[in-house]
């Protein structure tokens, strides 16, 4: 942007607007965002800020916390905040990125999932200027009619400019007509709402732009579009999510959230101060020139302390910095809130192959088998190393173990 266009819009908006950017992607257009916004201040008027969520799995993370946040920024300059559960478009299931068609969800199985979501969103957003919309209030009840009338207004040709549909199709992958439907339905949400900006991850993009082409075919004025990067999971390669198991749960307790945050690497360490905090750019330059683990322990704390009350952050990096300590003492330290499995009182003995595989350390036999040939479950404050798979613990007694390096179980009837 350059000078004069500065000069077009107050200070208010231009702070506003800087505010908005960080961290994001794309504005399409920047333009009109700015229009928006000068308006907005000048009328006192709320902008409608939309970002829908499919309930497809239970929990959220780190990586819906990115989209969470530019929410929380909007709603923090005063706009309104439309969190729209997809439980009508959830039963269709998102084809972004697939390279087969998906399974669809039940609309039990939508439900269950949106109950979550709701309690979770508001870690991050205030739930007295948050309106939560589900996208089968306006869907349920369009007629055939409407529908066809929808259809009308994109082709197959639009349709298969979009990267994972054309891959499909020219690789012979079957594509089903209500694969199609998802972007055709996820756009009229926004003529739904009337939204003024919509956000999404990267991979949403020509979803929203869908929305936005339907805007102006429906006579509306056109959202801005809002694209933000995909946060990379724990393995430093992929984006996180739970099939790949490199995630961290915004409702993981905070020690956890805290160890694994110390696991990313460093360099990873700098794209989560950007995307996933506020802290000033000049201050992360600052701590560029301190030790990476220092500053990635300000990280965690920074982050717990969002999603957490204030303090609760530091609790958990003292707790893990005396797990630590003690690992080079080879002493036991528990975390907070360490499961305990209870064995019925008349069970005096029990294999502990057994417990570890109902307390559901892991999924199978052969899996907790694999621990013990590893060395990886020690026993008691002094971490004694137990391999025999036919360990039998006996009661009455309570039994202290570590498995691997996160993982821990108290076991006493």
């Amino acid at each position: 942007m350059d000078k004069n266009q500065k000069m077009q819009y107050s200070e208010k908006t231009l702070n506003d607007f800087n505010i908005i950017k960080r961290g994001t992607e794309e504005i399409i257009p920047e333009q009109d965002l700015l229009d928006k916004l000068e308006h907005s201040n000048k009328t006192k008027k709320p902008l409608k800020i939309k970002a829908g969520f499919d309930p497809t799995a239970p929990d959220l993370h780190l990586g819906h916390y990115v989209l969470l946040r530019k929410l929380k920024h909007f709603q923090d300059l005063g706009h309104e905040i439309y969190f729209l559960i997809g439980d009508f478009t959830g039963m269709i299931g998102d084809p972004t990125g697939r390279s087969q068609t998906r399974k669809r969800l039940t609309e039990e199985e939508v439900k269950e999932n949106a109950k979550t979501y709701e309690k979770q969103v508001f870690k991050i957003l205030d739930p007295e200027k948050t309106k939560i919309v589900f996208n089968s209030q306006w869907l349920k009840h369009m007629t055939f009619e409407e529908v066809l009338n929808l259809t009308a207004k994109y082709t197959v040709a639009r349709m298969l400019e979009r990267d994972d549909f054309k891959k499909r199709y020219e690789s012979g992958e079957s594509i089903s007509i209500i694969e199609f439907m998802y972007p055709l339905i996820q756009g009229y949400d926004s003529v739904a709402l009337e939204s003024d900006v919509e956000i999404g991850g990267t991979d949403q993009k020509f979803n929203l732009l869908v929305g936005r082409d339907l805007q102006v075919q429906y006579g509306q004025k056109p959202q801005v579009i809002i694209t933000l990067p995909l946060l990379v999971g724990l393995d430093g390669i992929r984006k996180m999510s739970k099939s790949y198991n490199n995630y961290i749960g915004i409702n993981e307790d905070p020690y956890n959230i805290f160890a694994k945050i110390m696991s990313i690497s460093d360099e990873l360490m700098w794209n989560y101060f950007e995307i996933l905090t506020d802290i000033p750019y000049e201050k992360l330059e600052e701590y560029k020139k301190e030790h990476p683990l220092e500053v990635k322990k300000i990280l965690g704390i920074e982050i717990i302390n969002n999603l957490y009350p204030k303090g609760i952050g530091e609790e958990a990096k003292e707790q893990w910095e005396k797990e630590k300590k003690a690992a080079k003492t080879s002493k036991l330290v528990l975390p907070p809130n360490t499961p305990v499995y209870k064995v019925p009182e008349n069970i005096k003995e029990i294999p502990l192959a057994k417990v570890l595989l109902d307390a559901k350390i892991e999924n199978s036999m052969s899996a907790i088998k694999k621990l013990f040939e590893s060395g990886a479950i020690k026993l008691g404050d002094n971490l004694e190393t137990i391999k025999q798979r036919d360990y039998i613990l006996t009661f009455p007694g309570e039994y202290k173990l570590k498995i691997g390096k996160k993982k821990y179980l108290i076991v006493k009837n």
